[in-house]
């Protein structure tokens, strides 16, 4: 059953006009969503024919993943870290 009453988070942040982490020039923002399977969801899109970014980052922020939809907009699927998430040995390197 869902908890409707569950928190969630909204967050807005604010990119450099020339980002380029929206996946063009023209796109100026880019939808989040949370997702409770991030694999799931992405097998999902890739079976709905979605075109869906090779790269999957993972971090202590939780894991991440990029799709387009039909109109060429990008979107991102963001999977909360699970509970007690300890870095790999990569990311801590890596700060």
């Amino acid at each position: 059953m869902r908890n409707s009453n569950r928190a969630g988070h909204t967050v807005w942040s604010v990119f450099p006009d020339d980002t380029r982490y929206f996946g063009s020039k023209r796109q100026k923002f880019m939808l989040n969503y949370r997702v409770k399977d991030l694999d799931g969801i992405l097998a999902q899109l890739h079976r709905g024919k979605v075109r869906v970014d090779k790269k999957v980052e993972e971090s202590e922020y939780g894991r991440f993943a990029w799709a387009t939809d039909p109109e060429g907009n990008r979107f991102e699927l963001w999977e909360p870290p699970k509970r007690g998430y300890k870095p790999s040995e990569k990311e801590m390197q890596s700060e």
